[in-house]
């Protein structure tokens, strides 16, 4: 059973934060500072104005899609850590994202079930292939959708990880992982400031 979550932040940053809660001239200067070409967890900034835009849009999205299903977000927008140390995230990073990155394992029990939505894989790249139906990567039982804790767990029970039984066919640059979106930071604080 999986009872953490995992953090990933760029060096020299603070963790636990939000673009979409920054203006977009604020926003746009921190995906400047972040990006780092041939650098698998950074790569995605290199068009900040777009990667904002569809940002912005999918968030929304995630949010009302966890309200219908009995979320509770106290916050507008999420914070983004992976649930589960997939396949992918233990391959995919190169050594410019290796020699660039922390982690922070964050205690599951620390959220309440309301606290925590999920996407697999990573919420853009989900949404991205929920769009593009005709893709040979499209998954119609995983992409575009929200997932609660409870969903998430019984599927990981009864396939395991992704890149494991399932969802091996993504190629390298996807994400492929499961997503888990925090709606409340109020637990996030307090374990920083242990």
């Amino acid at each position: 059973m999986i009872n953490h979550l995992i953090h990933v932040f760029k060096k020299g940053t603070i963790p636990f934060q939000s673009l979409s809660a920054l203006s977009d001239a604020d926003a746009t200067k921190i995906m400047q500072n972040l990006y780092i070409e041939g650098a698998i967890f950074w790569e995605r900034f290199k068009n900040p104005a777009q990667y904002l835009k569809m940002h912005r849009q999918i968030e929304y999205r995630l949010r009302e899609e966890f309200i219908a299903k009995g979320g509770k977000p106290r916050e507008s927008y999420p914070i983004y850590m992976i649930y589960g140390r997939s396949k992918w995230f233990i391959e995919a990073p190169d050594t410019k994202t290796l020699s660039t990155t922390i982690e922070i394992q964050v205690p599951l029990s620390l959220f309440q079930k309301q606290d925590l939505s999920f996407t697999y894989p990573d919420s853009m790249v989900s949404f991205l292939l929920f769009n593009q139906k005709d893709s040979p990567y499209y998954l119609p039982d995983f992409h575009g959708k929200v997932f609660t804790l409870d969903e998430i767990q019984d599927l990981i029970q009864s396939n395991g990880l992704s890149g494991e039984k399932w969802g091996t066919n993504l190629p390298r640059y996807f994400a492929n992982y499961i997503e888990a979106q925090v709606w409340n930071q109020e637990p996030l604080i307090k374990f920083l400031n242990k």
